[in-house]
């Protein structure tokens, strides 16, 4: 059965019916509640489609409501929002949700300078020209073919390799293993399949990729199997790193729903990627064994270290469908920042933990510091940054552990990995607060 025969499940809004009839001419201040509200509910589903926290959200709308003369007040969870508008004589309440999530940076800035200009611009043209305004930015669904996309996805888990000890095999297999599985990620999220269809597809197809290669490579060449390691990279390209890190900086503004429905959705990819990618390892008789060792100068390594993590970072800032300026400045960030938390573990012996923090919270300031100069916004710099330093190989150790009942090794991969994963969006608030002195209150 094509989708288009198919019975949605949630239905479209028609956000043109809740124009005043006659209003082409008037402006949206002069509007009726229904219309003022029906802009101001369209924004904040826009922005949540993209992947932006709470606190960004309520602010935007916030923001358009105050221009309005009217006051807004909203819930916001992952996937809805439900909100009330009123003027002093009448209210309208609306419940909004969308029929899936994801991240579009792209589409994220598109809107910020909607709202920023809407002040100037928007409240002097009809509510029926705001919403082809806003037609207009909703068309942007991907800058990137799924080809495009899965050629990110392959530069990113390379560069995550050799960040996790891995050398040019695993490198090379892993490239060749996360591109083609993000490629039909890709392809099946195009074509609306459910979410778990695509992260077992994908993840399965990461690691049978990677364990084809290295077979492949072993007959041609006598490649040692001892290579094998590897595969756990080549499916890091489903590693949930937007949510987990959104979902900190909403519990740290106490939007208590957003943050704790994003950590859930976080920890259920996490656990269907590695539970689809623990029985690929039994099946292909592969096992998370340690990276060979690789003989690297201090020079080398930082050398290394900073090209592999700018190549990660703007992997990660295109699969996020960020247009490569956006995510040159990113990957600029996150090399900085990345290769400073690893040379702080190496050289001082500092715990992970804290290490991830300081790295965190260098890329928050950072992106602070050139915000305003790079005109995007910030948090489409700062998470993808940062989401490279996300533990996804502790994650998946942890979970293969437990599938073989090796209780205290899989909690302590466990515990490592949720101490790093509570330190980057601390390191993140932490920025903010220092930085942006709206962050600091609650209000």
């Amino acid at each position: 059965m094509q989708l288009d025969q198919l019975r949605k499940n949630h239905m479209d809004v028609l956000w043109h019916e809740y124009t005043d009839a006659g209003g082409e001419n008037r402006p949206v201040t002069e509007a009726s509640l229904t219309e003022k509200a029906s802009i101001i509910g369209r924004v904040g589903i826009m922005l949540l489609s993209c992947g932006t926290g709470a606190w960004r959200v309520r602010s935007s709308m916030n923001t358009l409501a105050e221009v309005m003369g009217i006051t807004c007040t909203a819930d916001i969870g992952l996937m809805s929002i439900e909100y009330t508008c009123f003027d002093g004589e009448d209210g309208y309440t609306q419940a909004l949700c969308l029929t899936n999530t994801g991240v579009n940076t792209s589409k994220l800035n598109r809107l910020e300078k909607f709202i920023r200009n809407f002040e100037k611009e928007g409240k002097h043209i009809s509510g029926e020209q705001l919403h082809q305004l806003l037609d207009e930015i909703e068309k942007i669904h991907g800058l990137y073919s799924p080809v495009a996309l899965g050629m990110a996805a392959a530069l990113a888990c390379g560069g995550f390799t050799f960040l996790l000890g891995g050398g040019p095999i695993e490198m090379l297999c892993a490239f060749i293993g996360a591109g083609v599985g993000n490629y039909v990620r890709c392809k099946l999220t195009k074509h609306h399949f459910t979410l778990f269809l695509c992260i077992v597809s994908s993840v399965s197809l990461a690691c049978f990729t990677y364990a084809g290669f290295l077979k492949l490579a072993e007959i041609l060449w006598g490649i040692s199997i001892q290579h094998e390691a590897g595969y756990i990279c080549a499916m890091l390209f489903i590693i949930p790193g937007f949510p987990f890190i959104t979902s900190g900086i909403d519990l740290a503004k106490l939007d208590m729903r957003s943050g704790m429905e994003r950590f859930a959705y976080a920890i259920l990819v996490i656990l269907v990627a590695t539970m689809a990618a623990w029985i690929m390892a039994l099946i292909l008789h592969l096992q998370p064994v340690d990276f060979p060792k690789i003989c690297l100068t201090s020079e080398e390594q930082v050398i290394f270290r900073l090209l592999t993590s700018f190549c990660g970072v703007f992997g990660f800032s295109i699969m996020f469908n960020s247009p490569p300026g956006l995510a040159a400045v990113a990957a600029g960030i996150g090399a900085v920042a990345n290769t400073l938390r690893l040379e702080f573990v190496d050289l001082t012996g500092m715990p992970p933990a804290v290490a991830a923090f300081i790295g965190a919270l260098t890329a928050g300031i950072l992106a602070s510091l050139i915000k305003n100069r790079a005109g995007y916004p910030r948090i489409s710099v700062t998470v993808p940054s940062i989401v490279i330093m996300v533990p996804g190989l502790y994650l998946y150790r942890g979970f293969y552990n437990l599938g073989m009942m090796s209780l205290s090794v899989s909690a302590s991969w466990f515990a490592s990995a949720m101490l790093i994963v509570m330190a980057l969006p601390l390191g993140l608030i932490f920025a903010r607060i220092l930085t942006d002195r709206s962050f600091r209150y609650c209000t």
